[in-house]
């Protein structure tokens, strides 16, 4: 925005208020009355009506951020049987998304598309369907889809694993959610077969139980409902992305974190290559995560190219190069070590999606 905005704070008048103000009477000009009533009557600050100023520059407004927490579930509102409704809708409008978006990364060409997806009846496992690969080979999932208020766990993960493992087995698991707690992704590593396999092992592993995991982000839109979300479209409706690759160290100064890239799952391939900073659009670290809340304790910006040349060029002036250093780097400032022994850290890509990993250090 080009302009600054500051609330207005305006009398409240009703009826009550001029009877009972004692300095306004009869036969008195509009202007007296205004007067009166701005002094005497109580005052309304209208939010919705800013006052504009255009000689000041607003570089952000007022702004909310929203997440789901990973210890803990949100009990939703209304009588049961609504509860019980809202949740016989919330599968079917998830798996009838899945079936027509499918499952991509921020790769475009790398993009699943199911040849079939049905519901099941399993516990875990809510749907299974096929695939074709990259190479033309028919490929078998097992989708667990997670509650509509809250996270997926790591048990979660774990039962599914084994349900989908169950029989004939499949070559991917899709976990789809909102949010995942931090210990979902470590659980999938546990079942995946050896890594660079692609899906030939993967087939021979399975009898093992092994088979890859693939946590999938759901787009928050998908909680909109049917009516509303027809109108956003298929696009970025499931997406992966992959965990944070870390280098964690110690120097004289204390504690440093280093942002290498991001490892980024193919499921037309099914394998994980590493990715560059220029994937990242930011990264926090919380060093001295509880378990409980992720706090900003240091915030960064990364990405290709130059992310502050439009901002600079709306603020008209130069920037400092030093400040945005600071700011600008895929390199922690040294911090002590936490007193929880362990640190947390996640990555924003420039899609919205975000991953967060806990170290113990």
């Amino acid at each position: 925005m080009r302009q600054g905005f500051y609330w207005r704070t305006v009398p409240r008048v009703t009826l009550k208020s001029i009877a009972q103000n004692p300095d306004i009477r009869e036969g008195m000009g509009r202007d007296e009355i205004e007067a009166a009533i701005a002094k005497h009557a109580e005052q309304e600050t209208l939010y919705d009506q800013p006052r504009e100023d255009r000689k000041k520059v607003r570089v952000t407004g007022p702004f909310t951020v929203e997440s789901l927490s990973p210890h803990r579930t949100i009990e939703p509102s209304g009588t049961a049987e609504e509860t019980a409704a809202s949740t016989e809708e919330f599968l079917p409008t998830i798996l009838e998304n899945l079936r027509r978006a499918g499952v991509q990364n921020t790769v475009k060409a790398e993009h699943l598309r199911f040849d079939w997806l049905d519901a099941s009846a399993g516990t875990w496992v809510h749907a299974r369907g096929a695939f074709t690969d990259a190479d033309g080979a028919e490929r078998t999932a097992a989708v667990s889809v997670g509650p509509e208020y809250g996270t997926v766990d790591a048990d979660q993960v774990r039962e599914a694993a084994k349900e989908a493992s169950r029989g004939t087995g499949a070559d991917l698991l899709l976990v789809c959610a909102f949010a995942f707690d931090a210990s979902a992704g470590e659980t999938a590593k546990e079942f995946a077969p050896s890594e660079g396999s692609g899906w030939a092992v993967a087939a021979e592993e399975r009898k093992l139980g092994r088979l890859r995991v693939l946590l999938v982000r759901m787009n928050p839109d998908l909680a909109m409902g049917a009516d509303l979300l027809k109108k956003t479209g298929a696009g970025n409706l499931f997406m992966v992305f992959g965990e944070p690759d870390v280098d964690i160290r110690r120097n004289e100064d204390g504690i440093v974190v280093e942002i290498r890239g991001v490892d980024v799952y193919d499921p037309t391939t099914g394998q994980v290559r590493s990715s560059t900073t220029d994937e990242i659009a930011c990264w926090f670290v919380d060093t001295n995560y509880n378990e409980e809340s992720f706090f900003v304790r240091e915030a960064y910006f990364t990405g290709a190219g130059d992310p502050y040349e439009s901002l600079r060029k709306a603020l008209r002036a130069d920037v400092d190069e030093t400040a945005w250093a600071s700011l600008y780097r895929t390199e922690s400032r040294p911090f002590p070590p936490p007193e929880t022994g362990k640190i947390a850290v996640k990555v924003i890509n420039h899609y919205g999606d975000e991953v967060m990993k806990v170290y113990a250090v």
